[in-house]
């Protein structure tokens, strides 16, 4: 399993476990939070009429019918009361009161009950005796709905107490309370967790995305892409990214290192051994015009040495550039003009013919003397390749946002086997007219300047004959 995918299942069993538990308790004591709510005021009402009672009996003007009276035209009252989403249509309060033996003088609720003793119910028992007195009874066992609550407060006279006072509210309207109340709380739960998970989601998302960026990162470099550090921030991951690029830098460096002393020892072993000879058989006695040649040789393969190890040192400046030092407004029409230029006396010694197609002059980014030196080569390449009375085609064209720059020649074209080797260091074929191979150099150079400006570089074979070296650079 993928760490985002990880980190993310993680953040939703956090959230359903963090969730879940407050939400199922909250549910769980909804009703006795409502109870406690209505329980309140009850207690407040039950010792207000207290008081009202306890003052008709110390004057002696208490009377149940009156009472009796007065709560007949509050049931009879038609309530259009609007409480949120609940409409109130009557009083379903009710109020019983006895005497200090705990029978019934009044009941609201029912004449027939008059006279009966609830001496034994919890609110009057309690109240009695000095104590707060509540209770919670069914109207009908069987129905948990049918709940009523019932809280008393006692009747003072002279300070003794003379009776109980009770108010029984039935929770029918708590019942409709939470039925509505529930979907919403479960609701805005649900709701809640789900905007937890997305938020995981991109949470997930954000803590890997670096991950991913260095990942990205050094398949590129396996690849033997050249690609730029990515952004990784500041957290344990940018520095474990910086690592990587230390320990990159190093190898490379050790292995950079190994590479060209290998390759340039075995490529400078040659002219070095050809020079060494022609010392040695210099030092007999030979004709003029034989040493004259031994000199020649040594100052050609001196010669090739000297490009080959500056050509070497240009190019590992190069590849060890992550991006370009030196970018300006250059004109691509005007670099190949210069180029053809120095290359004049060479198209003139092979007698080859140059027709140049270039469409309106192009303006780039980049770095005019690495341009001019890719595309001298490339040209330089058709000229060694290019047979005598030969001829080499320019064409530049802007296709899409890129431009693309194609050197056509008649050469004999690339061999099957060099297909892949082409751009390879120190690969080179040998050159029809004189047989020798070049540093093997130039069109590595090229790759890498073509990279160092986001572009690409091609050779194919032509159909007819030759080759053609495709350069695309963006434009803009």
């Amino acid at each position: 399993m993928k760490l985002g995918a990880r980190i993310f299942l993680c953040y939703v069993a956090i959230f359903v476990v963090c969730f879940y538990y407050p939400i199922d308790f909250v549910l769980d004591n909804l009703r006795t939070r409502y109870l406690e709510g209505v329980e309140d005021p009850l207690v407040d009402q039950a010792n207000i009429l207290s008081g009202i009672i306890s003052n008709e009996m110390a004057a002696d003007r208490f009377d149940p019918e009156r009472w009796r009276s007065i709560f007949k035209k509050v049931y009879a009252r038609n309530l259009s009361a609007r409480i949120y989403d609940f409409e109130k249509r009557g009083v379903d309060m009710s109020v019983y009161i006895t005497d200090r033996d705990g029978r019934i003088l009044f009941d609201s609720a029912s004449e027939g009950n008059t006279g009966k003793d609830y001496s034994k119910w919890r609110d009057v028992r309690l109240t009695l005796s000095g104590k707060y007195g509540a209770r919670t009874t069914r109207k009908d066992e069987n129905t948990p709905t049918s709940s009523v609550l019932y809280v008393a407060a006692p009747i003072r006279v002279a300070g003794e107490i003379e009776g109980v006072v009770a108010i029984a509210k039935p929770t029918t309207n708590i019942n409709n309370f939470l039925k509505s109340a529930k979907p919403e709380i479960s609701k805005s739960g649900f709701m809640a967790a789900a905007a937890a998970m997305l938020l995981s989601f991109f949470a997930s998302f954000w803590i890997t995305r670096p991950i991913k960026r260095l990942t990205h990162y050094a398949d590129e470099i396996r690849r033997g892409k050249r690609v730029v550090f990515p952004r990784l921030g500041r957290t344990e991951i940018g520095e474990m990214g910086a690592a990587f690029e230390k320990m990159k830098e190093a190898l490379e460096g050790k292995n950079y290192v190994e590479q060209y002393v290998q390759t340039l020892t075995h490529e400078i072993k040659s002219p070095l051994s050809a020079i060494r000879g022609a010392a040695e058989l210099m030092e007999e006695k030979m004709e003029p015009e034989r040493r004259s040649r031994f000199l020649s040789n040594i100052r050609i393969e001196a010669n090739r040495v000297q490009d080959l190890v500056d050509r070497m040192l240009a190019l590992s400046e190069l590849e060890t550039l992550m991006n370009l030092r030196k970018v300006e407004r250059v004109s691509f029409q005007s670099v190949v003009k210069t180029v053809c230029e120095s290359k004049q006396p060479m198209l003139v010694k092979k007698q080859l013919g140059l027709a140049t197609r270039i469409s309106d002059d192009v303006i780039i980014d980049g770095d005019s003397f690495l341009l001019h030196q890719a595309v001298g080569n490339l040209i330089q390449n058709a000229v060694d390749f290019s047979p005598v009375h030969g001829r080499i085609g320019l064409k530049a064209a802007i296709e899409g946002q890129w431009l693309t720059f194609a050197v056509e020649d008649d050469g004999p074209g690339i061999p099957d086997y060099a297909h892949e080797k082409v751009f390879e260091k120190f690969f080179s074929l040998q050159r029809p007219d004189s047989g020798k191979k070049s540093t093997g150099l130039g069109l590595n150079f090229v790759r890498e300047v073509a990279h160092l400006h986001g572009g690409t570089i091609r050779l194919e074979n032509r159909s007819e004959k030759g080759v053609c070296a495709t350069l695309s650079l963006p434009v803009g």
